[in-house]
């Protein structure tokens, strides 16, 4: 059976990287995070004081390589050698990476690196654009969505189980800003393939969703 190239859009806190790690799995698929390729520039820009300057910016694109190795427990994102998976998880990083995603140099650098992981198919990419701009022929894209509030309660219930401090309320205040962001930036914004299967996992658990992608795959 041929190796598709299957993409998972979506907002964030709707469930898009555990459910693209699952199924992963259960395909024999490799599994792109491909957020976290966004993280990991915003963390250098931000470690080399050059979120501003857009030639400095483009600059240290150049010296930046980026590469997913298996770890024990899943893909561990490495920029220039270095394993960065959980430097890339603050809530800093994760706001600066929904601004520089706006930024032409940042979206033409990671478009190239996107579409190698995926050119021999048999994968999963997990993003905000992958069926619309990076992956627009993929074989199955889906749009998994959910209700504002329920993203915001699983998000902060995912933060405070890795002891960041941090109140519902500040998690819903940094989700809405970061929807706003993805959502009416001019480039790729976050918006559903116009042939994507629509899920909203807002009342239906992880395996219930994993089971109706499966039947469309």
């Amino acid at each position: 059976m041929k190796r598709k190239i299957i993409t998972i859009d979506g907002p964030a806190g709707a469930g898009k990287t555990t459910i693209s790690r699952l199924l992963a799995g259960r395909l024999g698929y490799m599994y792109v995070d491909t957020g976290a390729l966004y993280r990991a520039v915003a963390l250098a820009a931000a470690s080399s004081n050059c979120v501003e300057g857009g030639d400095l910016l483009a600059d240290l694109l150049k010296e930046i390589t980026l590469e997913f190795r298996n770890g024990q427990s899943g893909p561990r994102l490495f920029m220039n050698g270095e394993d960065v998976s959980e430097r890339i998880r603050t809530q800093e990083i994760t706001m600066l990476a929904s601004r520089l995603s706006a930024r032409p140099v940042v979206r033409r650098y990671l478009l190239g690196i996107q579409r190698d992981m995926g050119k021999d198919g048999g994968v999963i990419l997990e993003g905000r654009d992958m069926g619309t701009v990076v992956f627009p022929h993929a074989d199955v894209k889906f749009y998994l969505n959910a209700a504002p509030e329920t993203r915001a309660f699983r998000r902060y219930k995912e933060l405070s189980e890795e002891g960041v401090k941090i109140t519902l309320e500040e998690v819903a205040a940094d989700m809405k800003k970061r929807d706003e962001n993805d959502s009416t930036r001019s480039l790729s914004p976050l918006k559903p393939a116009e042939d994507a299967i629509l899920i909203d996992s807002s009342e239906i658990d992880i395996e219930n969703v994993i089971e109706r992608m499966m039947q469309y795959i």
